[in-house]
């Protein structure tokens, strides 16, 4: 099977066993988070491969129609603003095409980690509880649930009880922290394990985030 999207992959060693799919943020590429793999390599964990795609070229309305790489179209950052139902649909359909190319590398999902910062969390959460076979685990930082009324309905029986990691900066001014915390108290409502982190920063990644990221990923993956 071929994906639809353009993909960077880096391993952390010869056969890797586990999989984790990075959706990058607004307006980024998939090489964005690329200089992470060395932060998350550890004695600890498995070979793992690294998978970065590009998100398609688009619109985006919030940002006055220009073109550029999202996962989605974006109409507002506050948490009643309408949302890209069928953009959401296609991102899934892409990323899930990513994970199904995966299993056929032999790694199944169970030793697969969804992950995404800002829009790629976005994409990543929406994805991962709807996937009807369960994955290891999913990571969204700086970011929120999209659809958050339809949870409930949508999300998968396989993924009702997988971890996730949600991480947001106390600072962030592109999206506001309390539309992460709603999303947040969303996933606590239906029961689903969910470790929480906030780090004084804006919208970008923490030093003690990375060791966060690291640790959840060596519990997710233990014993596979």
């Amino acid at each position: 099977m071929t994906s639809t999207l353009e993909t960077i992959e880096r391993t952390t060693g010869p056969a890797p066993t586990h999989s984790v799919i990075w959706l990058h943020g607004l307006g980024a590429d998939g090489h964005d988070f690329e200089p992470i793999v060395p932060e998350l390599t550890h004695p600890a964990l498995p070979a793992l491969r690294f998978i970065f795609p590009h998100a398609p070229v688009r619109p985006v309305t919030l940002n006055q129609g220009m073109p550029m790489r999202a996962w989605y179209d974006l109409y507002g950052l506050d948490r009643d603003a309408r949302e890209d139902i069928d953009g959401l649909r296609a991102t899934r359909h892409a990323v899930t095409e990513l994970i199904e190319q995966e299993n056929q590398h032999g790694i199944p999902p169970e030793r697969i980690v969804l992950a995404g910062f800002s829009q790629g969390c976005a994409s990543a959460l929406y994805t991962g509880l709807r996937h009807p076979e369960r994955l290891a685990g999913l990571i969204g930082l700086s970011g929120y649930l999209p659809l958050r009324n339809a949870l409930a309905a949508e999300r998968h029986p396989a993924n009702a009880a997988t971890p996730v990691f949600m991480a947001h900066g106390t600072t962030d001014m592109v999206v506001p922290m309390n539309y992460a915390e709603i999303s947040r108290d969303v996933l606590t409502a239906q029961q689903q394990p969910l470790e929480w982190h906030t780090y004084p920063m804006p919208h970008g990644l923490h030093p003690q985030e990375l060791d966060d990221i690291r640790a959840f990923l060596t519990r997710v993956m233990a014993g596979f």
